[in-house]
């Protein structure tokens, strides 16, 4: 955009930078995982990191199944960064460009690949994809995404190759054909159930890989298979994680208002939508503005857990990055806030569960979902819908034992469905008692 201001006989030409290059979106998508690969190198010596490595890829993943706790701090790093430049290479052999989608989509691979998803258990499920992709006739890019969302599905993948009454082969075999029924069934699920939502829960992908884990672990449960709960939590990490995660975040903020002077501007900007459908901020207000918002929430949602006394490992940090992920496309301060301090308050009042209990952390993180509801409707209904989510995602994960690792997705996708239609009845009675309707 240009336009020209004149004062006096002066005219003075102001422009918008130009956006960012194709590769140089692609080197600072690069970025995080670089930034964590080096970390994850230097806090193992390399052959225990390298066991650690080896234990990840053969431990069960199911939740909770912290990476730090079963492999250590330096394995988990290597584990999820390697996993997100993967995919980012396989995107720029797509020819597929950055926005929004693809900035949530590589985030969520790189902090659920700290507790459930690793090198070996993911790719099956993409390959479902892209034989989906196939039988239509169309090209990989255009549901990549819904593969990468599918892979929450990964510790089935696992556990199917423990399937003890088998031999070796007939395991991995079945674990390979589980994997592309998944990974083929994704797409058309996720197209349909948004309209149960109607984009006030932005885990669309969770909500659908929910109703597949559902069916599938039904299926398992009745031919005997016993599935044990679990929770491998890490602790002790706090102030070396705070140190690599704040700074990480101090660095988004300082790209973001190096390549845009006018990135703070329209970063408040940001803050006036609702988020509702996952808007992507990359378009509307630019990538830098957008760096900003990610690198403030992510700091926000660091210093919060710090606050409340709970722990930073592979699990919580997941959870900060889908927050900051989906900050590109959805998710603001103004509209996170709201729904984590009613999440705050059910386990405040519930009794049942401490505001630091495993569950209930990754619930303040993931259960951002439902953001849209805040910036739709305001910070008491946000309040609200966090409070429900938490009371429902507390207690949903026994339908699938715990085998999706968007769990918060799911209950997010249930409480959008639950909650919104009843706001809008009373809106539309409200308004027609005021004689609006």
């Amino acid at each position: 955009m240009r336009f020209t201001t004149h004062i006096g006989f002066t005219n003075k030409v102001h422009t918008d930078p130009k956006p960012l290059s194709r590769n140089l979106q692609y080197i600072l998508l690069a970025l995080a995982p670089g930034y964590f690969l080096f970390w994850g190198l230097l806090l193992q010596p390399f052959p225990e990191m390298v066991r650690g490595l080896l234990k990840i890829f053969v431990e069960p993943d199911f939740l909770i199944t912290d990476y730090v706790a079963v492999g250590g701090s330096g394995a988990a790093l290597v584990n999820a960064s390697l996993i997100t430049l993967m995919c980012i290479v396989l995107m720029y052999f797509l020819n597929m460009n950055i926005d929004g989608s693809s900035i949530a989509a590589l985030s969520l691979m790189l902090g659920f690949s700290l507790f459930g998803k690793n090198l070996v258990n993911i790719w099956c499920i993409i390959l479902g994809v892209f034989i989906y992709a196939k039988y239509h006739k169309t090209h990989l890019s255009n549901y990549l995404y819904i593969g990468f969302y599918g892979t929450s599905l990964s510790p089935i993948i696992t556990q199917t190759v423990r399937f003890g009454h088998f031999s070796l082969p007939i395991r991995l075999a079945m674990s390979l054909l589980v994997g592309i029924i998944i990974g083929f069934v994704m797409p058309p699920l996720c197209a349909h159930l948004y309209n149960t939502h109607k984009g006030y829960s932005l885990y669309n992908g969770g909500f659908a890989a929910g109703i597949i884990a559902t069916v599938i672990i039904s299926i398992y449960k009745s031919f005997g298979l016993a599935l044990e709960s679990r929770k491998l939590w890490a602790t002790g990490y706090n102030l070396i994680f705070s140190e690599i995660l704040i700074s990480f975040f101090v660095i988004l903020i300082f790209i973001g208002a190096l390549t845009d002077r006018n990135a703070f501007r329209k970063y408040w900007n940001i803050q006036k939508y609702p988020g509702l459908g996952g808007t992507d901020f990359t378009f509307s207000e630019g990538f830098s503005a957008t760096l900003i918002n990610m690198g403030i929430n992510g700091i926000f949602c660091t210093v919060y857990l710090l606050a409340i006394g709970a722990d930073l490992n592979g699990a919580s940090i997941g959870g900060i990055f889908t927050v900051v992920g989906f900050s590109a496309t959805g998710k603001t301060l103004r509209n996170i806030t709201p729904i984590m301090l009613g999440i705050t308050l059910l386990a405040a009042l519930s009794g049942s569960y401490t505001v630091t209990d495993p569950a209930v952390v990754l619930a303040l993180m993931f259960g951002t979902t439902i953001a849209p509801i805040a910036g739709q409707y305001g910070f008491l209904v946000g309040i609200l819908a966090g409070f429900l989510h938490a009371a429902v995602v507390l207690n949903i994960g026994i339908v699938y034992s715990g085998m999706n690792l968007y769990n918060n997705g799911f209950a997010g996708g249930v409480v959008a469905a639950f909650l919104v239609p009843i706001i809008k009845s009373i809106q539309n009675r409200q308004a027609k008692v005021k004689g609006i309707l």
